[in-house]
């Protein structure tokens, strides 16, 4: 007799919930991904020290008007919170929320470790939500993936950059990134 496994999907209000109550450990780190409550792994030193400087940088180019939301839910489905490394937040879209931001003008996900999770689950939650920036910094390759044009079904425009070309976020076209110094000494 074969048995069908079935899983429950817990929606944003019940994650909450469970947080409010005390059900994951103190410090522990986990995400819910369309339903699905994900551990997050813990952060090696090269992730760390990314984080900090490029908290620095963001704040510093774009924190006049955007909250820089590092490692913070973005509510982005009624089954999907997402914690990215790094979620660009305009002041009133932050101020406006319920409970978290639903939205960003341009999402960054570090990638050593999660780069499956980053490319597929992830990129399509962020595409479904409508962030029509999503950057994955890929430190095994040492380059940078924008990701652009979100649908249903994904991302329908990728670009691959290495050290030695810029970019441009959507929502700040007159600043130039140097790719190099967005993934650091790798």
């Amino acid at each position: 007799m074969t048995v069908k496994v079935q899983h429950r999907r817990f929606t944003v209000k019940e994650y909450a919930k469970m947080g409010d109550a005390g059900i994951f450990a103190p410090g522990e780190r986990v995400e819910l991904l369309e339903g699905k409550i994900i551990a997050v792994s813990p952060q090696n030193p090269r992730h760390a020290r990314r984080i900090s400087r490029l908290t620095t940088l963001f704040v510093g180019l774009f924190g006049q008007t955007h909250e820089i939301r590092v490692q913070l839910p973005l509510t982005l489905s009624k089954f999907s919170e997402p914690e990215p490394d790094f979620a660009l937040v305009s002041f009133q879209a932050s101020d406006d929320a319920w409970r978290h931001p639903v939205g960003a003008d341009l999402v960054l996900e570090i990638s050593d470790s999660t780069l499956s999770l980053d490319r597929n689950k992830k990129a399509r939650i962020y595409a479904q939500a409508g962030i029509a920036d999503y950057w994955i910094l890929n430190m095994a390759k040492k380059r940078l993936e924008v990701r652009r044009a979100p649908g249903e079904e994904g991302y329908s425009n990728l670009t691959l950059l290495t050290p030695g070309q810029t970019i441009s976020p959507l929502a700040f076209p007159d600043v130039n990134l140097q790719v190099a110094d967005l993934l650091g000494n790798t």
